[in-house]
Protein backbone atom coordinates (compact mmCIF):
# COMPACT_ATOMS: atom_id res chain seq x y z
CA UNK A 1 0.00 0.00 0.00
CA UNK A 2 1.48 3.31 -1.11
CA UNK A 3 0.65 5.93 1.54
CA UNK A 4 0.43 9.66 0.93
CA UNK A 5 1.21 11.07 4.37
CA UNK A 6 -0.57 14.42 4.38
CA UNK A 7 -3.96 13.12 3.17
CA UNK A 8 -3.63 10.15 5.53
CA UNK A 9 -3.26 12.46 8.53
CA UNK A 10 -6.53 14.27 7.88
CA UNK A 11 -8.68 12.17 10.26
CA UNK A 12 -6.33 10.27 12.55
CA UNK A 13 -8.15 7.90 14.89
CA UNK A 14 -6.29 6.58 17.97
CA UNK A 15 -7.75 3.81 20.13
CA UNK A 16 -7.12 0.92 22.49
CA UNK A 17 -9.53 -1.30 24.38
CA UNK A 18 -9.18 0.93 27.45
CA UNK A 19 -10.92 3.74 25.53
CA UNK A 20 -13.91 1.63 24.52
CA UNK A 21 -17.22 0.92 26.21
CA UNK A 22 -18.21 -1.42 23.38
CA UNK A 23 -16.41 -3.75 20.96
CA UNK A 24 -13.21 -2.05 19.63
CA UNK A 25 -13.44 -3.91 16.31
CA UNK A 26 -16.97 -2.65 15.70
CA UNK A 27 -15.97 0.90 16.65
CA UNK A 28 -13.03 0.80 14.23
CA UNK A 29 -15.10 -0.69 11.43
CA UNK A 30 -17.77 1.98 11.86
CA UNK A 31 -15.18 4.77 12.03
CA UNK A 32 -13.47 3.55 8.85
CA UNK A 33 -16.75 3.41 6.96
CA UNK A 34 -17.51 6.92 8.24
CA UNK A 35 -14.26 8.30 6.82
CA UNK A 36 -11.23 8.10 9.12
CA UNK A 37 -7.99 8.15 7.11
CA UNK A 38 -5.44 6.46 9.43
CA UNK A 39 -5.55 4.42 12.64
CA UNK A 40 -3.18 4.14 15.60
CA UNK A 41 -3.39 1.19 17.98
CA UNK A 42 -2.61 2.60 21.42
CA UNK A 43 -3.11 -0.05 24.08
CA UNK A 44 -1.85 1.80 27.17
CA UNK A 45 -3.00 2.56 30.69
CA UNK A 46 -4.16 0.77 33.82
CA UNK A 47 -7.08 -1.07 32.24
CA UNK A 48 -5.33 -1.94 28.97
CA UNK A 49 -4.79 -5.46 27.69
CA UNK A 50 -1.44 -7.18 28.17
CA UNK A 51 0.62 -9.88 26.45
CA UNK A 52 -1.39 -12.30 24.28
CA UNK A 53 -4.69 -10.46 24.71
CA UNK A 54 -3.09 -7.24 23.46
CA UNK A 55 -1.59 -9.01 20.45
CA UNK A 56 -4.89 -10.74 19.65
CA UNK A 57 -6.81 -7.45 19.61
CA UNK A 58 -4.01 -5.81 17.63
CA UNK A 59 -4.24 -8.50 14.96
CA UNK A 60 -8.02 -8.07 14.72
CA UNK A 61 -7.75 -4.31 14.29
CA UNK A 62 -4.82 -4.69 11.89
CA UNK A 63 -6.87 -6.97 9.67
CA UNK A 64 -9.78 -4.53 9.60
CA UNK A 65 -7.43 -1.74 8.50
CA UNK A 66 -5.86 -3.97 5.85
CA UNK A 67 -9.27 -4.90 4.43
CA UNK A 68 -10.14 -1.22 4.04
CA UNK A 69 -6.66 0.03 2.97
CA UNK A 70 -6.32 2.21 6.08
CA UNK A 71 -2.74 2.80 7.33
CA UNK A 72 -2.18 1.02 10.65
CA UNK A 73 0.21 2.64 13.14
CA UNK A 74 1.40 1.22 16.46
CA UNK A 75 2.02 3.45 19.46
CA UNK A 76 5.51 3.14 20.93
CA UNK A 77 6.04 -0.63 20.76
CA UNK A 78 8.77 -1.82 18.40
CA UNK A 79 8.01 -5.49 18.94
CA UNK A 80 4.36 -4.95 18.12
CA UNK A 81 5.23 -3.28 14.82
CA UNK A 82 6.79 -6.54 13.65
CA UNK A 83 4.18 -8.82 15.22
CA UNK A 84 1.30 -6.96 13.59
CA UNK A 85 3.11 -6.04 10.37
CA UNK A 86 2.17 -2.41 11.05
CA UNK A 87 2.63 0.35 8.50
CA UNK A 88 4.43 2.47 11.06
CA UNK A 89 5.06 3.56 14.62
CA UNK A 90 4.38 6.74 16.60
CA UNK A 91 6.65 7.70 19.49
CA UNK A 92 7.01 10.44 22.07
CA UNK A 93 10.13 12.26 23.12
CA UNK A 94 10.82 9.82 25.97
CA UNK A 95 10.37 6.67 23.87
CA UNK A 96 12.91 4.90 21.69
CA UNK A 97 14.96 7.35 19.64
CA UNK A 98 13.91 8.11 16.10
CA UNK A 99 17.48 7.47 14.91
CA UNK A 100 17.33 3.88 16.21
CA UNK A 101 13.83 3.38 14.86
CA UNK A 102 14.81 4.53 11.39
CA UNK A 103 17.60 1.94 11.34
CA UNK A 104 15.09 -0.79 12.29
CA UNK A 105 12.37 0.46 9.99
CA UNK A 106 13.83 2.14 6.90
CA UNK A 107 10.55 1.87 5.01
CA UNK A 108 7.93 2.29 7.76
CA UNK A 109 6.06 5.46 8.70
CA UNK A 110 7.54 7.13 11.79
CA UNK A 111 5.62 9.80 13.67
CA UNK A 112 7.03 11.86 16.55
CA UNK A 113 5.24 13.97 19.15
CA UNK A 114 6.71 17.45 19.61
CA UNK A 115 5.45 19.83 22.29
CA UNK A 116 8.06 22.56 22.84
CA UNK A 117 10.74 24.54 20.97
CA UNK A 118 13.37 22.61 22.96
CA UNK A 119 11.95 19.27 21.83
CA UNK A 120 11.79 20.58 18.30
CA UNK A 121 15.44 21.58 18.37
CA UNK A 122 16.40 18.08 19.53
CA UNK A 123 14.19 16.21 17.06
CA UNK A 124 15.73 14.79 13.85
CA UNK A 125 12.86 15.89 11.63
CA UNK A 126 14.63 14.60 8.52
CA UNK A 127 14.09 11.06 9.84
CA UNK A 128 10.35 11.29 10.57
CA UNK A 129 7.38 11.19 8.21
CA UNK A 130 5.16 13.45 10.30
CA UNK A 131 4.98 15.13 13.69
CA UNK A 132 2.18 15.13 16.24
CA UNK A 133 1.89 18.67 17.60
CA UNK A 134 0.26 19.23 20.95
CA UNK A 135 -1.49 18.82 23.25
CA UNK A 136 -3.45 21.59 21.55
CA UNK A 137 -6.30 21.49 24.07
CA UNK A 138 -6.85 19.98 27.50
CA UNK A 139 -7.26 16.22 27.32
CA UNK A 140 -8.60 13.71 29.83
CA UNK A 141 -7.82 10.63 27.73
CA UNK A 142 -4.07 10.69 28.37
CA UNK A 143 -3.13 10.81 32.05
CA UNK A 144 0.50 11.60 31.18
CA UNK A 145 -0.29 14.46 28.79
CA UNK A 146 2.02 17.48 28.76
CA UNK A 147 1.01 21.11 29.25
CA UNK A 148 -1.41 22.52 26.69
CA UNK A 149 0.40 24.40 23.91
CA UNK A 150 -2.58 25.82 22.03
CA UNK A 151 -3.12 26.68 18.38
CA UNK A 152 -0.11 29.01 18.32
CA UNK A 153 2.15 25.94 18.40
CA UNK A 154 0.62 24.72 15.14
CA UNK A 155 0.99 28.17 13.59
CA UNK A 156 4.63 28.39 14.70
CA UNK A 157 5.50 24.95 13.32
CA UNK A 158 3.78 25.66 10.02
CA UNK A 159 5.60 28.96 9.63
CA UNK A 160 8.97 27.29 10.28
CA UNK A 161 8.29 24.17 8.21
CA UNK A 162 5.86 24.92 5.37
CA UNK A 163 5.96 21.39 3.92
CA UNK A 164 6.24 19.28 7.09
CA UNK A 165 3.29 16.91 7.63
CA UNK A 166 1.67 17.94 10.94
CA UNK A 167 -1.22 16.39 12.84
CA UNK A 168 -2.72 18.14 15.85
CA UNK A 169 -3.03 16.04 19.01
CA UNK A 170 -4.72 16.50 22.38
CA UNK A 171 -8.29 17.34 23.31
CA UNK A 172 -9.53 17.65 19.73
CA UNK A 173 -13.25 17.18 19.19
CA UNK A 174 -16.02 17.97 16.72
CA UNK A 175 -16.27 21.55 17.97
CA UNK A 176 -12.62 22.58 17.78
CA UNK A 177 -11.16 20.42 14.98
CA UNK A 178 -11.69 23.07 12.32
CA UNK A 179 -9.63 25.61 14.27
CA UNK A 180 -6.67 23.19 14.31
CA UNK A 181 -6.84 22.78 10.54
CA UNK A 182 -7.14 26.54 10.02
CA UNK A 183 -4.03 27.05 12.19
CA UNK A 184 -2.06 24.99 9.65
CA UNK A 185 -2.30 21.32 10.60
CA UNK A 186 -2.75 18.74 7.86
CA UNK A 187 -5.03 16.72 10.08
CA UNK A 188 -6.44 16.13 13.54
CA UNK A 189 -6.11 13.13 15.82
CA UNK A 190 -8.76 12.04 18.29
CA UNK A 191 -9.75 9.30 20.69
CA UNK A 192 -12.84 10.03 22.77
CA UNK A 193 -14.46 12.10 20.00
CA UNK A 194 -15.13 8.70 18.41
CA UNK A 195 -14.99 6.11 21.21
CA UNK A 196 -17.52 8.08 23.28
CA UNK A 197 -19.59 9.40 20.40
CA UNK A 198 -23.33 8.77 20.39
CA UNK A 199 -23.16 8.77 16.59
CA UNK A 200 -19.75 7.79 15.19
CA UNK A 201 -20.69 8.53 11.57
CA UNK A 202 -21.78 12.07 12.40
CA UNK A 203 -18.74 12.71 14.58
CA UNK A 204 -16.27 11.60 11.89
CA UNK A 205 -17.98 13.92 9.39
CA UNK A 206 -17.70 16.86 11.78
CA UNK A 207 -14.04 16.18 12.45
Amino acid sequence: MSIQIKPALRKYFIMGSQNCESNPSLILETAIKAGITIFQFREKGTSSLKADAKIKLGKQLREICREHAIPFIVNDDVELVDLLDADGIHVGQDDQSVKELRKYFPDKIIGLSVSTPEELANSPLELVDYIGAGPIFQTVTKTDAKSVVGLDWIRSLRAQFPSLPIVGIGGINTENAESVLKAGADGVSFISAITQAKNIEESVKQL
